[in-house]
């Protein structure tokens, strides 16, 4: 049960302890809503590979170490692993030489439902035997899996301990919203809007500086736990506009009817304004710029790939000409990445009912919203300087 909706004010908590995609595996749960991420990380297995190639091989005695930071809870970032150890062998074998043992850790924040990941993790190949025994086992996986709870803004793992980093649709995500955002006394006051998207100048600049901040993070907790060697792939949301209040396909998520939705609340009287004002949604969709400054301004790393990438629409419907399917995959796939903090914020019923607007509104615009609906990513690929 969520806590009541009356005492929470979520910009007063720690995200840390609270942020995640929605657990499970109901209608809204990430597991169930993240078939788009798939696809889109499928269209970059190319760039991933480009960045897989240029990781240093260890000896064999030595085990090959691989993160997922922001893993989530699907079967996604099992996919995504098995892709890069799969590949890392290749390279070994390629060579004539013998693959080392793997082992992979699935990050996440502490709320993160570990338990619905662990459940989907297939079983360890068979004890004592070879690599490729390992490799033809059917529904066996040829790594040691482990979880590491913890924010990806600060260190997680011992020095110079990880050969590969990747990191997909969740560096958008702030530690934090900017706390200036949230006070009725400062000019980055965010009023009337539960987003940056459409937002003024100097809100729009708050949330630029929280993305650098978490990103110099995030990149200097890296820079001591990667060896010398790794490489590092990293995806997040990302804008075609020079204008940070321009969020592209994140601001038509929440900028637009999950924003009226709100409206529509108060309207009813079902929530007050200020408590739609007390509540941020804490992503930003950085421009190539953004993130370029924060990489050269850190120094620990070279870029070797820096560019956006069409991603395509974030829902997946199997009937587009049905407006109820697509109004109901819009406010699934919202629920699914937001439905924790709107949880927490209003209360589980009044959630719900922000929610079936969210989906009524999105129905009554399907059409215009499979047109208009892309996103773009930042993608880069990264070594030690």
């Amino acid at each position: 049960m969520a806590p009541k909706g009356d005492n929470v004010v979520v910009s007063n908590m720690k995200l840390e302890r609270m942020l995640s995609m929605k657990g499970g595996k109901g209608e809204a749960s990430y597991a169930n809503n993240s078939q788009a991420q798939a696809l889109h990380a499928k269209s970059m297995l190319h760039l991933l590979e480009e960045t897989l190639d240029v990781a240093q091989l260890n000896s064999p005695e030595v085990p090959f170490v691989v993160v997922d930071l922001g893993c989530s809870c699907g079967n996604n970032t099992i996919y995504i692993v098995d892709v890069i150890i799969k590949h890392m062998i290749k390279r070994y074998e390629a060579l004539g030489s013998e693959p080392p043992e793997f082992s992979a850790f699935f990050s996440d924040l502490p709320s993160n439902d570990f338990n619905t990941l662990f459940q989907l993790l297939p079983p360890l190949a068979n004890d004592g035997g070879s690599m490729e025994e390992c490799l033809a086992a059917d529904n066996h996986r040829s790594y040691f899996a482990a979880g590491v709870p913890g924010s990806f803004y600060k260190r997680l793992f011992p020095a110079s301990s990880i050969d590969v980093f990747y990191s997909a649709f969740s560096l958008h995500w702030l530690s934090q919203v900017p706390e200036c955002v949230l006070d009725k006394r400062s000019a980055a006051y965010n009023n009337g809007r539960v987003f940056i998207h459409g937002a003024n100048e100097s809100t729009a600049k708050a949330y630029k500086k929280q993305f650098q901040t978490d990103l110099a993070g995030f990149l200097r907790s890296r820079s001591k736990e990667m060896k010398r060697g790794g490489s590092m792939f990293l995806v997040c949301l990302g804008r075609t506009s020079v204008d940070p209040t321009d969020q592209g396909g994140a601001g038509l998520l929440f900028g637009t009817h999950f924003q009226d939705a709100w409206d529509d609340l108060i309207q009813e009287g079902l929530i007050s304004s200020e408590k739609r004002d007390n509540f941020n949604i804490p992503v930003y969709a950085p421009s190539l710029q953004d993130f370029k400054e924060v990489v050269e301004a850190v120094g620990s790393f070279s870029i070797n790939k820096l560019e956006v990438f069409k991603g395509g629409s974030p829902l997946v419907v199997n009937q587009p000409d049905d407006p109820a399917e697509v109004g109901r995959a819009l406010a699934n796939s919202c629920r699914s990445v937001a439905g924790v903090l709107v949880d927490a914020h209003l209360g589980d019923l009044v959630s719900e009912e922000l929610f079936t607007r969210v989906e009524s509104r999105a129905t009554s615009q399907a059409k215009e919203l499979l047109e208009q609906l892309q996103f773009f990513h930042i993608v880069a690929s990264l070594s030690f300087a």
